[in-house]
């Protein structure tokens, strides 16, 4: 809209103000060589300074990465996935079929590959669910049949996936070896998830199905060839000569790309382990490759089509792709940073592969995260019936809130939370100096002049009531609703019960009242206001920052002694209410949130539950758009 890339061969602002990247794929690599040179151009030290001297256009077209929600970069049309690294495919081979016949016949011959499920896959953060299915009975005989149940034996693959781009040939013209990269935009990172023993019983006569349609879990970052070029490498076969392929497959410049891969395993209680480091360049078949087979018969490719890499596994144990390697199909242990061991997935286990390019001077390329945390099976389910519930006994909910007051927004995911339907009544808490200090607010609704305040009207009686203080809104709606669900201020008998719910108000009372009253806006006015006595003023909001900071870095330590995939558990709590709203006021106070990636990882999964959601201040319906932090 600014004009910046008004120079660029093509209509930036029809192609660019879309939520995916097809139709920017869809232009040529001439038109992709031209938008990566101007945004160089503009962001390069030494470069157009038009970004770099207009701090409001600055603003509007950079956005801060911990502030970013990252998408699909793309819509997907379809998916194929292939089986091209040799170490893996060999691995693989001796397990089942035994070292004389790793692999197939026809395994040199072509790259070997299978359609997927696009509807399934996802982008770097999105939970997958442990899939159910059919499991073979007995292990050593087929004929018996097979249960339904949860799979157990839940596995990931390591790979690299390649998104099409380009003015891709019509149907029944495939692509050829030396225009492969022309349709090819770019590489990202990919989890193609497994269950090995769905995978087991359905496989013959077809190949997998439901055992890896449930979840594939790509990065939201494309890298394009051209970034990719100063890495090109050898593969780890090197030469392609026993067999020479058929023409149509004889690549003249056979290799693949420097990339080093690393997949680290986290624990439901936060610990890290780098269980896997491979290469890019453990692959038989190359990208290029894999696109002209996929195209050969003259199946017609689409800019948006995503092509899975298979299993990258290296030569060595410790660079093998998938859990079923590195414990030998489930005859060894891999031992974890806290002491325990897996030999598949467990529940709320979380994995992140990581992708960087680097070399003596030469740019460093990263491919950002690739992760996702594993949820038991079930944990969506919807088929149940719903339990009846009783009337509440308090009717005409009405909140007082400011769109992104903190203690107001705990009690929005509360009543999201409960399922209770309210008004809200907005509170401007600056507009006019503030209307929650007006005469007729502090009378009838709360003396304090803050936010939030919640009316009620007794179903019985009529008669009316007002509370205040987020903690005991949030109590009180709890009381209302327990009976139907997990309480946010958690209950029960018995002392791991009774440690559970302090562990939860320990971390909300720490954001309640050791942080959110030293960062509010009457604190950091009246901080602002005050004088040193050589007459200097004081920074109010850099004052606030560092409280923050240190209550952050409290609450990290906290979370990493109790949280699993919440702050507490694996439940949400009170804890995760009053998380959430301090990360983004600290978002909005300039804190630098690396330090505190428990408290990262709980609010994104807090983030994939829609009371969250519901309760976010865009959504609220006196949010400001554009409001300076």
């Amino acid at each position: 809209n600014a004009g910046l890339l008004s120079g660029l061969p093509f209509d930036a602002r029809a192609i660019f103000q879309r939520p995916t990247l097809n139709a920017f794929m869809a232009l040529s690599r001439r038109e992709w060589r031209a938008t990566r040179a101007r945004l160089t151009e503009l962001l390069a030290e030494g470069g157009d300074g038009a970004l770099r001297t207009d701090a409001a256009l600055r603003r509007s077209a950079l956005c801060p990465m911990g502030d970013a929600t990252m998408h699909l970069p793309a819509e997907v049309g379809d998916y194929t996935d292939f089986y091209s690294s040799r170490e893996h495919a060999t691995n693989v081979g001796i397990m089942f079929r035994g070292k004389d016949n790793a692999l197939q016949p026809n395994w040199l011959h072509l790259p070997v590959g299978y359609h997927g499920r696009a509807s399934s896959v996802v982008v770097s953060g999105t939970p997958i669910v442990r899939p159910r299915g059919q499991l073979q009975k007995d292990n050593d005989d087929p004929w018996k049949g097979a249960v339904y149940g949860p799979s157990r034996l839940l596995d990931m693959e390591l790979e690299v996936g390649l998104f099409v781009g380009g003015r891709t040939p019509p149907l029944g013209r495939p692509i050829g070896i030396e225009e492969a990269e022309e349709y090819i935009f770019g590489l990202v990172l990919m989890n193609d998830w497994s269950a090995r023993d769905i995978q087991k019983w359905e496989y013959v006569p077809l190949g997998p199905f439901g055992a890896k349609n449930f979840g594939t879990t790509i990065s939201p970052w494309v890298v394009t060839l051209d970034a990719l070029e100063p890495f090109r490498c050898a593969t780890s076969a090197g030469v392609q000569d026993d067999p020479v392929p058929l023409d149509y497959l004889r690549d003249p410049s056979y290799g693949s790309y420097d990339i080093a891969l690393e997949v680290d395993h986290t624990t439901p209680s936060g610990a890290v382990t780098t269980i896997t480091k491979s290469n890019f360049r453990h692959m038989y078949w190359n990208i290029k490759q894999q696109l002209v087979h996929h195209s050969v018969t003259g199946c017609n490719m689409r800019p948006g089509d995503l092509l899975g890499s298979g299993t990258i596994s290296g030569t060595s144990k410790g660079s093998y792709g998938s859990m079923l390697e590195l414990t030998w199909r489930g005859a060894e242990e891999i031992k974890l940073s806290d002491g325990s061991t897996r030999k598949f997935l467990q529940d709320y286990d979380t994995l992140n592969i990581r992708g960087v390019c680097s070399g003596d001077g030469l740019p460093r390329i990263g491919f950002g995260d690739c992760s996702g945390q594993i949820l038991p099976a079930g944990s969506y389910d919807t088929t149940d019936p719903a339990p009846v519930e009783e009337p509440l006994p308090f009717k005409d909910f009405v909140l007082y809130s400011y769109w992104r007051s903190t203690c107001t927004w705990r009690v929005r995911i509360a009543l999201a939370y409960h399922g209770i339907d309210f008004v809200t009544k907005p509170v401007h808490l600056v507009r006019g100096g503030g209307e929650q200090l007006s005469a007729d607010y502090t009378s009838t609704v709360n003396p304090m002049a803050q936010v939030p305040a919640l009316s009620i009207t007794d179903a019985a009686s009529g008669a009316s009531h007002t509370l205040t203080q987020s903690m005991a809104i949030i109590d009180f709606l709890d009381s209302l609703r327990a009976p139907s669900k997990p309480s946010l201020v958690p209950r029960g008998e018995g002392a791991e019960a009774s440690l559970l719910r302090a562990r939860a108000l320990e971390i909300a009372e720490l954001f309640g009242s050791g942080v959110q009253p030293l960062q509010n806006l009457a604190t950091t006015k009246a901080i602002k206001s005050a004088v040193t006595p050589e007459g200097e003023a004081v920074d109010g909001r850099g004052w606030a920052a560092s409280k923050i900071r240190s209550g952050l870095a409290a609450a990290e330590r906290l979370a990493q002694a109790s949280a699993g995939r919440f702050c507490v558990g694996h439940e949400v709590t009170v804890a995760d209410l009053f998380l959430v709203p301090q990360l983004y006021n600290a978002r909005r106070h300039g804190v630098d949130l690396a330090a505190y990636p428990t408290l990262l990882r709980v609010e994104a999964a807090c983030s994939e539950l829609p009371c969250f959601r519901a309760a976010h201040p865009d959504s609220q319906p006196d949010a400001e758009a554009g409001a300076p932090p």
